[in-house]
C-alpha cells in the first residue's frame, strides 16, 4: 500500500510510520520536513504535491494546530489561526486528496479529546476538534459512493506529550503511544467509515 502520510516527522506521526514502515511503502509530508513539503493552508501547494508523488492508497495527516488561550482573551483570530491550521488544512487535503486516491482508497484525519473533555485555555481546540470530527461524519456518506473510506482518528493526551504538556491537562489519564497509533491502523488498514476512533 502507498501511504502518504503528512505530519509524518510529529509526535504521532513518527510512530505511524515506523509501524507501517515494513510492510507499506510511505511517504511523508511537512511544511520543512518529509519527503515532500506541503502548506497545508494552501491548495495550490497540495495540489503541487499530488503532482508530484501521484496516486496513492491511503492518505493520513497527523499535523495542524490551534492556539491556547483564556476564554476572556479569545479573538477571531484566535479562531481563524486554528480554522486555516487544524480545520481547513485537514479538510483541504482530504477535499483534494480524494482525487488523487486509488479505488478503494482511504482518509484519516485528526481530531483529539478536547472536542468531548475539555479544560482551561482550549476553547478553540475544542470547537476545531469538534468542526474537524463533524466534517469526517458528514462525509463520509458521499465519499463511501465512490469507494472511499474516511474517519478522524481522535486522542486523548498522549504519553510522548505527557512531560510537556500534561500540566494542561489535570486529571487526564496519558494514552500509551501503541494505542494511539492502533486507533490510525484500524482506519487505515480496516473496514471502517465515517468513525470517530476514540483513543482515552
Amino acid at each position: 500500500m502507498k501511504i502518504l502520510l503528512v505530519g509524518g516527522t510529529g509526535t504521532i506521526g513518527k510512530r505511524i510510520y515506523w509501524r507501517l514502515q515494513d510492510a507499506h511503502e510511505i511517504l511523508t509530508a511537512g511544511s520543512k520536513s518529509g519527503d515532500v513539503q506541503v502548506d497545508m493552508t494552501d491548495p495550490r501547494s497540495i495540489e503541487e504535491m499530488f503532482t508530484k508523488i501521484g496516486k496513492v492508497d491511503a492518505l493520513v495527516v497527523a499535523a495542524g494546530s490551534a492556539p491556547m488561550a483564556p476564554v476572556q482573551d479569545l479573538t477571531q483570530e484566535h479562531f481563524q489561526e486554528g480554522i486555516r491550521s487544524k480545520m481547513m488544512g485537514q479538510i483541504n487535503l482530504a477535499l483534494i486528496g480524494q482525487k488523487h486516491l486509488n479505488p478503494g482508497g482511504s482518509i484519516t484525519l485528526t481530531s483529539g479529546i478536547l472536542s468531548e473533555d475539555p479544560i482551561a485555555l482550549g476553547a478553540v481546540l475544542s470547537t476545531i476538534n469538534a468542526a474537524v470530527n463533524g466534517f469526517v461524519i458528514g462525509a463520509a456518506g458521499e465519499l463511501l459512493q465512490r469507494g472511499i473510506r474516511i474517519n478522524v482518528v481522535s486522542p486523548g493526551i498522549v504519553e510522548d506529550s505527557a512531560e510537556a504538556i500534561g500540566s494542561y491537562f489535570p486529571g487526564h489519564n496519558p494514552v500509551p503511544m501503541e494505542r494511539v497509533v492502533n486507533g490510525y491502523l484500524k482506519s487505515i488498514l480496516g473496514i471502517c467509515t465515517g468513525q470517530v476512533i476514540k483513543v482515552y
